[in-house]
């Protein structure tokens, strides 16, 4: 099957399927004579299984591990394992850390009036830093900068 129809059986863009191939993550497809690619049943399987797994956020470079591991046939379900509970573990970690932003955001909507006046602490909150020594600007937390807020308050 050509490109076209392995991207709608597979759910994933043509665009992307030349992409995993330039990479490496998928092997290059086999030919037709006029110069086409031309994608078999087991290629559609393996972009499902690539589509899934993009799905459930993992990397480029986990996914390639993954494939690696789908197919050996002599793999221990624990590397499998570690590599989704690793997964989970920077999930909830990119969690926390946009809930942080989120708390710290509604916290300087709820400080701003809203009104016609320029004054807006949102503004001034995102253009106070903490700079170190060396004269950098340091990039905050939103948990830090929320922090900082209501103690200036």
């Amino acid at each position: 099957m050509n490109i076209g129809d392995a991207s709608y059986r597979s759910g994933v863009s043509a665009k992307m399927i030349r992409y995993y191939e330039q990479i490496g993550l998928i092997p290059a497809a086999a030919r037709t004579a006029s110069g086409y690619r031309d994608y078999a049943d087991a290629d559609v399987h393996m972009l499902r299984f690539i589509a899934r797994a993009r799905d459930l956020g993992f990397p480029i470079s986990g996914i390639s591990e993954l494939l690696d591991l789908w197919r050996n046939t002599d793999r221990r379900s624990a590397d499998v394992k570690a590599l989704a509970q690793a997964r989970v573990r920077d999930l909830r970690q990119k969690i926390t850390h946009l809930q942080d932003m989120a708390d710290t955001l509604e916290e300087l909507a709820r400080c701003c009036a809203g009104n016609e006046r320029p004054d807006c602490p949102i503004l001034q909150s995102l253009e106070r830093q903490t700079a170190p020594a060396h004269g950098v600007p340091k990039r905050q937390t939103a948990k830090q900068i929320s922090i900082k807020e209501r103690i200036k308050s």
